[in-house]
């Protein structure tokens, strides 16, 4: 059972630091059931989740796991699962809590994780981001000097975080998702650090080089603008940068990202409010950035990676992103700062994350409540 700690107002979660707790592992290789018939891969169960948001390889295998009540755990690969103390308090609820978790660039000796979720506050809640060293040398693995880098303010209402982690090639950056919390508008204020796409040296500070880094405030870190609800966002090995977001009813997004641009939420977009009023559509010179790939109806794109394993060389290169309300695994093939949809898979489930380990095996975690995670190999 999940302990919960309850405070005043709002649902806080700031207990995974009391005590050592592990699970037996689940037996790695047993199928998954329910799956549909005809997929291009087997589909093998490796535990079970409480509403995550994200997972993240370690070099040697150990998975991590951000559960959105508040806690992280860390998977070993034998299947076993032990909670890591240290986790910052989080606000849990409307699509906020403990959301991404990504390593950074100098993992291998630094054993720096950085975490973005939604931090609790006088006014409602907000996104944060914070930096952290991974100890696994005890009995608990733990979180030490965690250190808040960015808090987004003011503190308010809605969802929508968006809070997805990404480092530039060259490891010098850190590019953060941030969503407009269902207030549409502030996509479109340069200085609300919502609905945009946000950029930081590792350490939290100013890039000089940002497109407005001399203005201060949030347009300082602002990268891009102009976006609602962005789940994916990852590098490609030409240094281009890929996002994908949810629309509104219908809409959702594949961008190319490029600094200064705005993408035009709330102004325009190809789907329609959800009270079915319509919204201006996107076209060539109406001073927004086009959609390399929308879809119309929605698919709500959540985590995504592009493929560089050695398990499915025929998909090197490409994006594979899950579908929550399609209940779908999508394969778009990319050449350059081009895109085609290629693959999209039933899978009967809502998928909301996705990884590639390092032995090349695809892993994917389900959202909502005992969650199963899932590792994806070639049929032979």
């Amino acid at each position: 059972m999940k302990r919960l700690c309850l405070a005043p107002i709002m649902l806080l979660a700031a207990c995974s630091g009391s005590g050592a707790s592990s699970a037996a592992p689940t037996p790695s290789g047993q199928p998954v059931e329910g799956l549909p018939a005809g997929l291009p891969f087997n589909a093998s169960l490796e535990g079970h989740f409480d509403n995550p948001f994200a997972i993240a390889f370690l070099p040697d295998g150990r998975l991590l796991v951000t559960e959105k009540p508040g806690h992280l755990k860390l998977r070993a690969t034998d299947g076993s699962v032990a909670d890591v103390a240290g986790v910052p308090a989080v606000d849990y609820g409307n699509q906020g809590g403990l959301l991404d978790v990504a390593l950074a660039p100098d993992f291998a000796s630094s054993h720096a994780i950085y975490l973005s979720y939604s931090e609790p506050g006088a006014g409602g809640s907000s996104l944060a981001l914070a930096r952290a060293t991974l100890d696994t040398s005890g009995a608990q693995p733990k979180l030490v000097g965690l250190k808040v880098i960015w808090h987004q303010m003011p503190k308010g209402e809605g969802g929508q975080f968006g809070a997805v982690i990404a480092f530039s090639p060259d490891h010098k950056h850190l590019f953060l998702a941030s969503g407009e919390r269902q207030r549409k508008t502030p996509a479109q204020d340069p200085d609300q650090a919502l609905g945009k796409i946000l950029r930081f040296n590792l350490d939290g500070s100013v890039p000089s080089d940002n497109p407005m880094a001399a203005q201060g405030g949030a347009r300082a870190i602002t990268w891009s603008t102009g976006h609602r609800n962005p789940y994916g966002l990852v590098f490609a090995a030409d240094g281009r940068l890929w996002e994908n977001e949810m629309g509104p009813k219908g809409g959702d997004e594949l961008n190319l990202i490029e600094p200064g641009k705005n993408y035009g939420w709330p102004n325009v977009s190809w789907g329609d409010n959800y009270d079915g009023s319509p919204i201006p559509k996107p076209k060539a010179g109406d001073g927004y950035q086009l959609p390399v790939l929308y879809w119309v109806p929605s698919i709500s794109p959540s985590g995504a990676i592009i493929y560089t394993g050695s398990m499915f060389p025929q998909w090197d290169g490409d994006y594979i992103v899950g579908g929550m309300s399609a209940e779908v695994l999508v394969r778009i093939a990319l050449d350059g700062a081009t895109a085609r949809k290629a693959d999209q898979w039933n899978m009967d489930m809502r998928i909301r994350d996705i990884a590639q380990a390092p032995d090349g095996a695809i892993w994917m975690i389900q959202d909502g409540d005992d969650a199963q995670l899932m590792r994806l190999t070639p049929k032979t």
